[in-house]
């Protein structure tokens, strides 16, 4: 399987978003459609900090709210 884990880093740790990520999908400038292999969808506010293929993991940053 290729999927992997999305996590939101805040203040130096990572908390799960979802589990089992399958597409991410920009809908606008500072919007990310994320989709898992069970059809789940969520939308999130910020933008992807880094990917990890091999360790199978996504952290998301949120943008900080004005």
């Amino acid at each position: 399987m290729c999927e992997a884990n999305a996590y939101i880093e805040k203040e130096g740790k990572e908390e799960l978003f979802m589990e089992s990520v399958d597409v991410i999908q920009p809908e606008a400038e500072d919007k990310l459609l994320i989709m898992n292999i069970f059809g789940d969808q969520k939308i999130f506010y910020g933008k992807i900090k880094k990917i990890s293929l091999i360790n199978h993991k996504i952290v998301l940053e949120k943008f900080e709210e004005k």
